[in-house]
């Protein structure tokens, strides 16, 4: 497509615009630059921020100038959209911590030096932590009515909600001046860098608008919002989390092989959405991919192109190399070449213990297996009963005899086998499986 904006549509990443047209002629008159802003929060990007920096991406991808605005100031008030609570206020040094953890990140996406159209990465206190309360109340805040502000709608749900049992309940000050930086933001990268439009989820509608109202107002200068509806799932609920929590973009907090696997699990049901909103897939490969899941869902080629183009996009070739490994392993492929990087993520994805001091020290040669035998090595039975995959020594009998038991993946026949130190894995683990998808790790103690 050469229009970023039908194809936007096409997406379903597109959701309203403060002037379409306007926006469409000034789109195809050549490259326009555009910002996004990254609050550091946390100390890594989540899943549900791939829509803003894949936006930015597909912009560069059609000859405009991205900016990724690293929220330096912004975070340490905290954005009310989209929050029903007060946000805990980071310290300066947490925030710092945060900024240095997702710059990296956001360099993944976007080409800041080989494009002819470089991207930019700023930070928004470099031009705010020097401005005086008392400027920023004659400057800008003059120029924003409170009427305004309070129709919008991050700012009146959270006063509709205000309960006095509740510290939290309402909204404080400082999370209503929210608005204003950000609408700065808009204003000072229109002065400085010719910023004519911002890009984000409908969550940040109102105060994207607060921009495009002051920069009117302080330059007399047009600039446009673009927003795309948020990431949610065909029931209604957010999209990015889990039963343990958000899916972070640092591998550190979410290995790549759970990354992987969040892709693959995805619901018929969301699978083209995702296709078409999180990846750089063409049209025609898309619709090759949704007429596949159509005549053999089973086989689930949706969900495995998703999950590969989306951990190459967030950790790289290597990264998906290793995530598919793992996943191998547990439908029981071979440990053959396994790194110990690649086994703590399959360690992570299943149930592992420690073992006691007795056991630990029979499978090690240091003590024998029990009193009444001189042999060294750990019983077998006595390692599916500590892992949990049996319940005694008799049900773990009969699960070997049944031939049902493997270490490391390789089938056990004996139940009299002896577990030594030339069975661990990096000279510490041991991966124990019950039929197909029973799994447990031991660790020495």
């Amino acid at each position: 497509m050469s229009d970023i904006l039908a194809e936007l549509e096409w997406r379903g990443l597109y959701a309203d615009c403060t002037d379409r047209a306007a926006l469409a002629k000034r789109l195809a008159e050549g490259p326009t630059t555009l910002y996004c802003g990254f609050d550091p929060t946390a100390d890594s990007l989540h899943v549900g921020n791939l829509v803003p920096l894949l936006a930015l991406k597909r912009f560069q991808q059609y000859g405009h100038l991205p900016i990724a605005l690293a929220g330096g100031a912004t975070g340490m008030v905290g954005d009310p959209s989209g929050k029903s609570d007060e946000r805990n206020l980071l310290t300066p040094d947490q925030l710092q911590h945060n900024l240095d953890c997702i710059k990296p990140q956001l360099a993944r996406f976007l080409d800041f030096t080989g494009a002819k159209n470089p991207a930019r990465l700023v930070n928004n206190y470099d031009w705010t932590g020097s401005i005086s309360f008392l400027e920023f109340l004659r400057d800008t805040g003059k120029h924003i009515t409170v009427n305004s502000m309070i129709a919008k709608d991050s700012v009146r749900s959270r006063m509709e909600n205000e309960n006095p049992n509740r510290q939290t309940s309402g909204i404080s000050f400082t999370e209503f001046s929210y608005m204003l930086l950000q609408g700065f933001d808009f204003y000072h990268l229109r002065k400085t860098f010719n910023c004519e439009l911002q890009v984000g989820a409908t969550d940040q509608w109102g105060n994207i608008t607060v921009g495009t109202e002051l920069t009117r107002k302080k330059l007399g200068a047009t600039v446009w919002g673009l927003v795309f509806p948020l990431l949610t799932k065909a029931d209604g609920s957010k999209y990015g989390k889990t039963a343990t929590g958000t899916v972070w973009l640092d591998p550190k907090k979410t290995s790549s092989y759970s990354f992987y696997q969040f892709f693959v699990n995805a619901d018929d049901a969301d699978v083209v959405k995702l296709l078409k909103t999180l990846t750089l897939l063409s049209q025609e490969e898309i619709a090759a991919l949704e007429k596949e899941l159509k005549a053999n869902p089973g086989a689930r080629a949706a969900q495995k192109a998703l999950a590969k183009e989306m951990t190459v996009l967030v950790h790289g070739a290597e990264a998906l190399a290793a995530a598919l490994k793992a996943s191998e392993i547990l439908f029981g492929g071979s440990l053959d070449g396994i790194t110990e990087e690649i086994f703590n993520d399959v360690a992570g994805e299943v149930p592992t213990k420690k073992l006691d001091q007795s056991l630990g020290a029979a499978l090690l040669g240091l003590a024998p297996a029990n009193q009444q035998s001189n042999s060294l090595g750990a019983a077998l039975l006595d390692l599916l009963i500590a892992s949990g995959l049996s319940p005694s020594k008799g049900q773990a009998r009969k699960d070997v005899d049944a031939g049902g038991i493997y270490l490391n993946n390789v089938r056990i026949p004996d139940h009299n086998r002896s577990i030594t130190s030339a069975d661990l894995l990096f000279g510490k683990f041991l991966l124990l499986r019950k039929g197909k998808k029973s799994y447990a790790v031991l660790t020495l103690p």
